[in-house]
């Protein structure tokens, strides 16, 4: 189809070119053609590419060809056999580099998220330098409230791109609305481009809480089309900045050095005066939002979509997942997942968890399915699975549409109890880890005298259990700091963008080998006419051996 328009509308521009050649030249505007100066001229046409932000944004977040969707895998979130999207390759253990030459077989979705964001932040500091030019020469969209909420949201929306381009990839261009419309800027390191995003959401929250933002008619709350189906309060908007501030903060270290040295108390401090409950948005439908695999391909069966149980075995109290970590990774083996967690289906037997969950809308709370075994791929080593991650399970049957929850309240709450726990403020971290837990039918955590030591004995309900050193054949019961990773990791999976991945770097807890960002893609360095190389920045061993 796409190849079809091309042609296209290739042909209409030899046909106008022919045609200023003839002594009858027509000078008509085609209104039908793009033209950007035209968009950033008047004040509708400012606030229409406002508007549009945010869909850039999150569909970008949400496709299929992505390196988040490269990522999940390489984080042990999701596991596939398929080979679309790089799935099958990035599913290979022992792990490989990412080649990045001409022509690798996963060059649309390595340069996809670079190259989609990189746009967005273009297009949206040339939204607020339109805005700017406006109400310099006296103009306004329509009041200086209205002013204020466009540029707050392009903010918002700038800071979310360069913060996604700055968990991703090693290095990026930094654009602003100060940058030229016509400059193309040099390359920075992502921890640069990860200060741009953390600077462009502070810019969002102090215009939103500005007396220009109060001042006049049509401004916050925001029009619910430009999140899709929420209507963002002002305060709503400054909590959802500082939580999207937390989330990249935290999320960009590559290393545990790293993590550990990032700025915990404002993490923290950003992580708490937060979102209040989860931000959901509405996809589907007339929306034109999507989540491209998280609600409509990962509900394919055949081999598009399973849970692996590197990390989500550890919900297991029966002795399988110790079973399972003590085989060799070759000959590993899908197995039954017993656990009092209540977001797992429950039953003793896999007859009885399939009964518990016979459509792929699940009861409310549970987020995984004893898939039908007849809808079972086998497949040899740590991809042969009996689960499917469902939680958005009601809206696949409902013409894929519906509520996607686009960043928890438990992100939040775990990245503050991870900041209690490195300050050693155990007794805060203990009580947002057992918010969850106790939800879910886990046992709570009572008080604590380390982080680090099991924070309980009894093998036959304690959750996570986790592989234990050195020979990470059998496990133990995790520690407060395991019950905080196992917490978030149940309630980021499918939400967010890059969460697992940021996550298991820096705490050190990937498979040996993976590697921990994307290189420039090969096409970006053609064009900047620089040398191009592969991504080899690769996590050692880590913390369960895996």
């Amino acid at each position: 189809m796409r190849k079809h328009v091309s042609k296209f509308i290739a042909g209409s521009g030899m046909l106008l070119g022919l045609m200023a050649c003839s002594g009858d030249s027509l000078n008509v505007v085609n209104v039908n053609d793009p033209d950007v100066a035209r968009a950033y001229a008047t004040p509708a046409g400012v606030e229409g590419v406002v508007a549009g932000l945010g869909v850039q944004l999150n569909n970008t977040q949400r496709a299929t060809e992505s390196v988040n969707t490269q990522a999940r895998i390489l984080s042990g979130e999701n596991i596939a056999s398929v080979a679309n999207f790089g799935m099958a390759a990035r599913s290979q253990v022992p792990r490989s580099v990412i080649s990045n030459e001409l022509g690798n077989d996963n060059q649309a979705g390595n340069l996809a998220n670079f190259n989609q964001f990189s746009r967005v932040t273009r297009t949206a500091s040339n939204a607020i330098a339109a805005v700017n030019r406006l109400i310099a020469g006296g103009n306004t969209i329509g009041s200086p409230a209205q002013d204020a909420r466009a540029k707050a949201f392009a903010y918002l929306i700038l800071g979310q791109a360069l913060g996604n381009l700055s968990l991703a990839y090693d290095s990026a261009a930094i654009v602003t609305p100060v940058t030229p419309s016509d400059e193309v800027p040099g390359l920075s390191g992502a921890a640069q481009v990860n200060a741009a995003a953390l600077s462009m959401l502070d810019s969002a929250i102090a215009i939103a809480n500005s007396p220009a933002a109060t001042t006049g008619a049509s401004g916050f709350p925001l029009p619910t089309t430009w999140i899709s189906g929420v209507a963002l309060t002002r305060d709503g908007f400054v909590r959802l900045a500082r939580s999207f501030k937390a989330r990249f903060r935290a999320g960009v270290a590559r290393t545990p050095a790293q993590r550990a040295a990032v700025n915990w108390a404002s993490v923290i401090d950003d992580a708490t005066n937060g979102i209040t409950a989860d931000f959901n948005i509405t996809l589907g439908g007339t929306t034109g939002w999507s989540a491209a695999y998280d609600f409509n391909q990962m509900y394919v069966t055949g081999g598009w979509h399973a849970v692996p149980y590197f990390y989500y075995g550890m919900a297991d109290v029966s002795g399988s997942y110790d079973a399972w970590l003590a085989s060799p990774v070759a000959s590993r083996r899908a197995f039954t997942v017993i656990t009092p967690d209540k977001r797992w289906p429950a039953g003793a037997t896999r007859a009885a968890q399939q009964a518990a969950g016979p459509t792929v809308a699940l009861p409310p709370g549970v987020y995984f399915r004893n898939r039908p075994t007849g809808e079972d791929v086998p497949l040899v080593g740590p991809g042969d699975s009996q689960y499917d991650h469902r939680r958005y399970g009601a809206q696949w049957l409902n013409s894929v549409q519906g509520a996607y929850t686009d960043m928890s309240k438990t992100e939040m709450d775990m990245l503050a109890a991870e900041g209690y726990i490195r300050a050693g403020n155990l007794a805060a971290a203990t009580t947002l880890v057992n918010v969850t837990r106790v939800k879910n039918g886990l046992d709570p955590i009572g008080s604590v005298a380390s982080a680090t030591a099991p924070y309980s004995t009894d093998l036959s309900k304690c959750v996570p259990r986790v592989p234990a050193a050195p020979s990470f054949t059998s496990t133990v019961c995790g520690s407060l700091l395991e019950a905080m990773k196992y917490e978030k990791r149940m309630e980021t999976a499918y939400t967010g963008y890059f969460i697992w991945m940021a996550d298991n770097r820096g705490w050190g807890d990937l498979v040996e080998g993976t590697v921990v960002e994307w290189p420039v893609p090969y096409q970006e360095m053609q064009a900047r006419q620089k040398t191009y190389y592969n991504g080899t920045n690769r996590a050692p061993k880590g913390t369960y051996g895996f």
